[in-house]
């Protein structure tokens, strides 16, 4: 029976992920409570193209291969490509099997050399290379911007074209991750697939326009988020270093409350390949902020914060 107390055990679960916290068992929360249920050592892994295997047993692995200096990319927990290549190079560098496959020999393995680094500084280190390399200017960038919210699809929309027409004026190439006649939800995008589209075509950035739709009319306010354990933690950094200057620049241009950056793990955040942030512009169940999102002027604000932000972030450094 669902009851009070699955009820607040499922928030609990949510609010420790970094999802979405309703209480509803949906299929972003129940794919994430299948994952949570496998620890390293369960199970075999291996890389499957088309069908990823995924689970915390994923992201130990990631992080265990990062800790000893191996490339395994975000610790995501999806066992694809750059994981598989990076357990490769280790079970070689070890004596095993270098098959990619992450079985009994390769768990003795781990048990024998791994090292508990503290903070993810290998992670952090990468992640430091790669802001570096986005730092050479806003003209060489492909950047997909996400209207991605149907609780006011269009409203999303008209604001990600604004953005796209500051940022193609100087040199950026642009991509949407939708047009805006898909508006509906059969039809709209889920985030794995949006996140697939800004990988598949090598996105340096991807800034996601989101608003927010609360019960009460009492929450307003802007926020961004960035990938991140909510509990501490492993972070994108370049992520992180992104959300605050696009909420800085909104903050600086608009007259909403602050409600600042904050690490989450939704599957847009975690299954980009590069720096991704949230942005969440207002509430359109508060008269403040809806009267204001409605206002073209204040649509143009938007846009001018989030161009300058990321024209700001790709900026070489002296």
């Amino acid at each position: 029976m669902f009851d009070d107390d699955l009820d607040r055990a499922v928030r609990a679960f949510q609010q420790e992920r970094g999802i979405t916290v309703d209480g509803i068992v949906g299929p972003h929360t129940f794919r994430r409570l299948d994952e949570a249920r496998w620890q390293l050592g369960d199970r075999v892994l291996s890389y499957i193209p088309g069908h990823l295997m995924s689970g915390d047993d994923v992201s130990e692995l990631q992080r265990r291969l990062m800790q000893l200096g191996f490339a395994a990319g975000r610790p995501d927990g999806l066992f694809g490509r750059q994981t598989d290549a990076a357990l490769r190079e280790f079970q070689q560098g070890v004596g095993v099997t270098a098959d990619g496959t992450c079985g009994p020999d390769t768990f003795r393995a781990f048990e024998r050399l791994v090292r508990t680094i503290s903070g993810g500084n290998a992670t952090h280190l990468r992640e430091q290379v790669t802001l570096s390399e986005l730092q050479s200017g806003i003209a060489d960038k492909v950047i997909v911007l996400d209207p991605g919210d149907i609780i006011d699809a269009g409203l999303c929309h008209a604001i990600a074209v604004r953005v796209e027409g500051r940022l193609a004026a100087l040199g950026t190439q642009v991509l949407l991750t939708r047009p805006a006649s898909m508006t509906s939800t059969p039809a709209f995008p889920d985030d794995p697939s949006r996140a697939a589209f800004a990988n598949d075509v090598g996105a340096d950035l991807v800034v996601s326009i989101h608003v927010d739709r609360a019960t009460s009319t009492s929450p307003n306010g802007m926020a961004a988020f960035y990938y991140g354990d909510p509990r501490g933690g492993q972070h994108s950094p370049s992520g992180r270093v992104l959300a605050q200057r696009l909420q800085e620049e909104l903050i600086a241009r608009t007259d909403l409350l602050d409600c600042r950056t904050h690490p989450r793990t939704w599957d847009l955040l975690r299954l980009t390949r590069m720096p991704a942030v949230r942005v969440e512009l207002g509430y359109v169940s508060n008269p403040g902020d809806a009267h204001r999102l409605a206002n073209p002027a204040f649509q143009d604000a938007v846009a001018d914060a989030l161009a300058a932000a990321l024209t700001e972030f790709c900026s070489p450094r002296p």
